[in-house]
């Protein structure tokens, strides 16, 4: 098989793909009884960022009263000056975005290597080991917590971003979500890249990876939830100031006895802005994911 006719069953397969998001987007223009139940429904969660939002934008001193206006008397940028005059949040910034990069760019990477290898190699304990890695998602992390302080303490890895990045490195989900999509690709595109003269990391490279960008994208969207969000674990691994995260930096905010609620409330749209930027910009591949692969309900 030449080279264009495999460069156009590739853009082929491609535009196979944007069918039911253009699809998606025609039955978006049209209305449906099911948008009287769902516009509530959405309202109803969008509440909470607008009483955050407000919150942030709050006097202080209303901030303290029972109960608190959900409307303030006056909007005000104070919590927002304070926070990026008096702390050190574009340090914890910045921090977050190294550990979050670092994870969306490795589990691309490694998990999309792993999900290939268990959905098209053959080799001697292919499904022991992807039944092994599946059966880690039913560990309860706090299991994990000692055991894990325990290793990084003895490679050096605490109080550094080296204790956020490591643990998001690669994860079970996934290899496990890439592996679904690869599986839902015809096998036919690898075999007519083999035929053309490409080598299998040719083929992945070339053929499979461009045709996986839903798939990635859906990737990128959860490890960055997980790892911009996470608390739990930093709290636990890192006590030196200049390694913390956003989230470890705005829950030092709240205290036994005191919470500064104006700053907890200014750092928190500061964390929440960025995952719903990205979310609005990879949504429609997310979207696309969830109708290739085996998550779809």
């Amino acid at each position: 098989m030449s080279t264009d006719l495999l460069s156009e069953v590739v853009t082929s397969s491609e535009q196979v793909a944007a069918r039911p998001i253009a699809a998606s987007r025609r039955r978006r223009r049209r209305f449906s009884w099911w948008h009287v139940v769902l516009i509530p429904i959405a309202l109803l969660f969008l509440l909470p960022f607008v009483q955050m939002l407000l919150a942030s934008l709050s006097p202080a001193k209303e901030l303290v009263t029972f109960p608190p206006p959900f409307v303030p008397s006056h909007l005000t940028l104070d919590g927002y000056s304070k926070l990026f005059t008096q702390t050190d949040v574009l340090l914890w910034l910045g921090n977050t975005v190294i550990v979050s990069a670092t994870a969306i760019v490795s589990n691309i990477v490694l998990c999309s290597l792993a999900g290939y290898g268990f959905a098209r190699l053959k080799f001697a304990g292919r499904s022991f080991g992807f039944f092994m890695i599946l059966a880690t998602i039913m560990i309860p992390t706090q299991l994990l917590m000692i055991p894990t302080y325990i290793l990084f303490s003895k490679l050096g890895l605490l109080d550094g971003l080296g204790a956020a990045i490591v643990p998001w490195l690669a994860t079970a989900f996934g290899i496990f979500l890439m592996r679904q999509f690869f599986l839902s690709l015809p096998a036919e595109l690898e075999e007519a890249g083999q035929i053309d003269g490409c080598n299998r990391w040719q083929v992945f490279f070339r053929i499979v990876l461009p045709l996986a960008r839903p798939a990635i994208a859906t990737l990128a969207i959860f490890t960055l939830l997980g790892s911009w969000n996470d608390l739990v674990w930093p709290l636990i691994a890192i006590n030196n100031d200049q390694a913390f995260t956003l989230q470890l930096g705005i829950a030092n905010f709240q205290s036994t006895r005191r919470t500064q609620w104006d700053l907890l409330m200014a750092g928190n749209v500061i964390a929440t802005l960025p995952l719903i930027l990205f979310f609005l910009v990879a949504q429609r591949q997310f979207i696309a994911t969830m109708t290739f692969s085996g998550l779809k309900g």
